[in-house]
């Protein structure tokens, strides 16, 4: 079974790609290899400074342990990273 998760996030403030990159970098490594163990990329949004899209893909046997562990990623997102408002959030299970 496949598990995506979409965030669509703002990030306020940012005034330059650069600064978009350099916010999202360290999102995106601890989501892949200290935290989840998911594959997470920027997929939308990419040349807007304060908005992203980005998606985490999730690959287990378990249907309900891929929906409980990309909910773990919203909330753990929405609570460790201030600087980053998740505005939208959807999960498909493949």
């Amino acid at each position: 079974m496949l598990g995506l998760l979409t965030l669509q996030l703002h990030l306020p403030g940012c005034a330059s790609l650069k600064e978009k990159r350099g916010r999202l970098k360290p999102l995106l490594a601890r989501l892949h290899h200290r935290q989840f163990n998911v594959s997470a990329a920027e997929m939308g949004l990419q040349e807007k400074w304060q908005e992203t899209v980005i998606a985490c893909g999730m690959v287990n046997s378990d249907k309900a342990h891929i929906q409980r562990s990309l909910q773990a990623v919203i909330g753990w997102v929405e609570k460790n990273w201030p600087d980053v408002q998740v505005f939208e959030e959807y999960i498909e299970l493949l």
